[in-house]
């Protein structure tokens, strides 16, 4: 985090957590975010980090999205490929539970975060049945119950979509 009021934002949130198992895995992922240039702002009632050279925003953090008022975080990885059956199932669970908005933000075809014609990389998953449905890739995927396993596979989701917002948005090969 590049300033004092950023760190402070993010240590008012972590306060708010179990020091002892979740405060250190929101931490470790604030860190890797800030490591790639994508710095935490205050936005409604969570935090939000984008990166000041292309403004996309690469993940989510606060306390309230569920009925239980638990911590979450949210990353988007709509352009990595690879990643693992839980992350998968994110993708399954928001196209299932949100079948009416899946391209929320997108006009005949046209993502409005891109050119006429362009939209970023899309969410995809095929159901047993054979099925694929598809959901806008510029949208932040709320991870559930985030656990120290999960951590190696998140930041290896944080660079490659870095890697990919970079050379897209900026024009910049970074590795």
């Amino acid at each position: 985090m590049k300033t004092k009021r950023q760190k402070e934002l993010v240590n008012a949130f972590l306060a708010q957590l179990d020091p002892a198992f979740e405060a250190p895995l929101y931490r470790e992922i604030a860190l890797c975010l800030s490591g790639h240039g994508y710095n935490p702002k205050k936005q409604r009632s969570y935090i939000v980090f984008k990166h000041d050279l292309h403004g996309r925003e690469m993940a989510k953090m606060g306390i309230g999205w569920t009925k239980d008022h638990a911590p979450y975080f949210s990353l988007r990885y709509s352009a990595c490929k690879g990643y693992s059956q839980r992350f998968a199932d994110v993708v399954r669970d928001y196209i299932t539970k949100n079948p009416n908005k899946l391209f929320p933000h997108c006009e005949d075809g046209n993502c409005i975060f891109c050119g006429e014609g362009d939209r970023p990389p899309a969410y995809a998953y095929i159901f047993p049945d054979g099925e694929s449905k598809a959901l806008c890739g510029a949208k932040c995927l709320v991870i559930p119950g985030i656990k120290p396993e999960d951590m190696e596979e998140i930041k290896k989701l944080i660079k490659e979509e870095h890697v990919y917002l970079m050379k897209r948005e900026v024009g910049i090969t970074v590795e």
